[in-house]
């Protein structure tokens, strides 16, 4: 009341003393100073009243109230060791700089903490992208604000894709420094962080100064952690990195992004990227450990570790470690020049599929550079040659055309109409014209005897310049018998990136070609499918899946191999319908390649070996931009009386020679000081 009186008062003074001196005029403004206070303590007072009184309880909730959620971490990958228990591919421990996402982290916070970490470290840079920069540089508020003017808009939110299209479209408007994209780098793996997840800002090559520098500051970068970080090495050589794989080391790959966030990975996992790394990444990859987090705002008031996680079960594999390193080294010393493209070697168990070694180069003749490539085994289809007519000769026994007591032919030229002459390597003239039985078709590689194998095969009778009456169902025939022994099929082996070879065209326009097909000049094969089919005739007909991890095991607290949590066992994937005198007459076939008394005995290089060796070899007339080459193949077992071991080899493009029976002296050797000496066969 006081108060308005006082108001009253000032109107009756200010018209009572208008001509009085200017310092009268003081009450006045103090008492108008007065009446502002009193509209803003009673518009305090209103204010108060709401928040303490009408909503008070609900914002002492707000201000008690915390969120509890999981943060999760990984853990070691799982280990690869060979079937002798030792170490092919391990984990090496070394420190990194982390950074654990908060929950409700703005993006202004990250550009913060990124900005001042980038002044610490440095990190690549190779796969910043123009969208990362672009991000990075409109995280800057004033940036972005600077280009929504541009582009006539205003807000910071609904227009950002606008700002990021005017960048898209206007590329010169910024560039980043050297320093700028590292930090920008920084800010895109924070951004691409899930909530409470754990991402590497960096985990190799990180110096000591870095570790010291970025520790003295963690309290300045919420999130930021010195951590540990594990890298795959190779105690074994690295050779068997091209057989194990590669694991992913910036997240998920690009390629398979979504599928693998469908299967619960988040952006930042490291996973299992090609072969045996990619084809066991469930098993390898391990149970993330699960912490129990408490925030108030952005700080973490508690963590409780409610699962310490689990390390990756290991794989045991049925390749030996020395063996593997013997036989890639017989590949690679052994492989020609010239054009040759490669040489591939697989060693097999033809009793239970088990891949003993498996090795590769691959070659380019125009630089003379090679590689190691022990995958291209089972993904680079190759023309053969000879080596696959032991299943011709099957085919025929089979179909009935010649039997176990008749399978005498005349090894002559091949001449039906419109043709060129098709022939022997050893009677291309027909001077050399003789009968041949079955197994000794095998032991002088007869082209002419499979063709005419064919041509029965076909129902046609052949007689020189005769018309080749023969029907496209002939493919279709050699072929299935082919594929019955593991030839142009998938072997189901146990690898991802397996390929079932190459067929050619199969029309009649292409008949002529079924002649070619009969003694392997045609279709192409891997070189595990080769070892498959040597291993069915070793075994007497037992197609059996070629596998190459024996056990799945987990680890003690000792870090030791722990207990076997799977083991593989032999898979029969097809019985071949033939009685044991059919196998009986190609396995003698197979003994005189290389023991034979003929003069055109192919194998006899290896006749001195011991255990005693049976084998096809194959050479096959191929080409190499539009270069005439001949590629060389070799499969066989050993001891021929008993059948312990397969190998098969395939040399592309090797314009002549031996290096198929030089590579595969040395591998037999190899296997017997190796993995199985041969004094537990006597």
């Amino acid at each position: 009341m006081n108060f308005f009186n006082r108001l009253k008062g000032f109107f009756t003074f200010r018209s009572r003393n208008k001509n009085k001196n200017p310092q009268s005029v003081i009450p006045f403004r103090l008492n108008f100073l007065l009446w502002i206070v009193g509209i803003l303590l009673l518009a305090l007072s209103v204010r108060l009243f709401y928040l303490q009184v009408m909503n008070g309880t609900s914002y002492k909730a707000e201000v008690k109230r915390s969120d509890t959620s999981i943060q999760t971490n990984n853990v070691q990958r799982g280990m690869i060791y060979d079937s002798t228990g030792k170490v092919m591919v391990g984990n090496q421990a070394k420190q990194a700089i982390t950074y654990t996402k908060g929950q409700n982290v703005s993006s202004d916070e990250m550009y913060r903490i990124a900005n001042r970490l980038g002044g610490y470290i440095s990190v690549p840079t190779k796969k910043l992208t123009k969208r990362n920069q672009q991000d990075y540089y409109l995280a800057k508020k004033s940036n972005l604000k600077a280009v929504l003017k541009k582009v006539h808009k205003s807000g910071t939110t609904a227009q950002y894709d606008d700002a990021v299209d005017y960048l898209e479209k206007h590329p010169n408007y910024f560039r980043l420094t050297k320093a700028q994209k590292n930090r920008a780098m920084i800010y895109a793996t924070m951004s691409g962080a899930y909530s409470l997840s754990t991402t590497y800002i960096k985990q190799n090559h990180v110096t000591t100064k870095e570790l010291a520098t970025v520790g003295e500051h963690l309290s300045q970068m919420p999130g930021v952690k010195i951590g540990t970080a594990w890298s795959r090495n190779y105690p074994a050589g690295k050779d068997v990195k091209t057989l194990a794989g590669t694991v992913s080391t910036t997240g998920l790959p690009s390629d398979e992004v979504n599928s693998l966030l469908a299967q619960g990975y988040s952006r930042n996992d490291s996973v299992g990227q090609s072969y045996l790394e990619k084809k066991y990444q469930a098993t390898l990859a391990g149970s993330k450990s699960q912490t129990q987090v408490t925030t108030k705002g952005n700080n973490v008031t508690k963590s409780v570790t409610k699962y310490a996680g689990k390390k990756g079960d290991n794989l045991v594999l049925t390749v030996n470690a020395k063996f593997q390193a013997d036989v890639q080294k017989a590949v690679q010393d052994n492989m020609p020049g010239g054009d040759c493209t490669g040489a591939y070697a697989v060693v097999m168990n033809p009793y239970t599929g088990a891949i003993y070694a498996m090795a590769g180069m691959d070659r380019n003749p125009d630089t003379g550079k090679s590689e190691v490539d022990q995958i291209g085994s089972i993904n680079h289809p190759i023309t053969m040659g000879s080596v696959v007519k032991p299943a011709m000769i099957m085919c025929g026994l089979m179909t009935g055309v010649i039997t176990p007591e008749n399978n005498t032919l005349t090894d002559q030229p091949i001449k039906v109409a419109g043709t060129s002459i098709k022939a022997s390597w050893f009677n291309k003239s027909g001077s050399a014209n003789t009968a041949v039985s079955a197994a000794e078709a095998l032991e002088v590689s007869s082209n002419s005897y499979m063709m005419q194998l064919a041509m029965k095969e076909g129902g046609m009778k052949y007689h020189n310049g005769a018309q080749l009456d023969l029907k496209p169902s002939i493919f279709d025939k050699e072929r299935y018998y082919f594929n019955m022994f593991g030839l142009g099929v998938k072997t189901g082996i146990d690898l991802p990136g397996e390929t079932a070879g190459y067929t050619g065209p199969s029309n009649q326009k292409h008949i002529g070609s079924a002649l070619d097909l009969s003694y392997g000049n045609y279709d192409g094969y891997t070189t595990l499918q080769l070892a498959q089919y040597m291993s069915t005739i070793a075994n007497g007909g037992y197609r059996m899946k070629p596998y190459i991890v024996k056990e799945i095991r987990d680890t003690k607290s000792n870090g030791e191999l722990g207990k076997i949590e799977y083991t593989a066992h032999p898979e029969v994937q097809q019985v071949i319908p033939a009685p044991k005198s059919y196998f009986d007459i190609v396995k003698h076939g197979l003994y005189l390649v290389t023991h034979g008394s003929s003069p055109y005995t192919t194998g006899r290089a290896l006749a001195g070996e011991k255990p005693s060796i049976s084998a096809k070899t194959g050479t096959a007339e191929t080409f190499y931009k539009k270069r005439s080459t001949e590629t060389l193949s070799f499969a066989g077992y050993a001891p021929s009386d008993k059948p312990q071991v397969v190998v098969a080899i395939a040399v592309p493009n090797a314009a002549g020679g031996e290096s198929n029976l030089n590579i595969a002296k040395a591998i037999f050797s190899a296997y017997w000081k190796d993995v199985q000496s041969d004094k537990s066969l006597k």
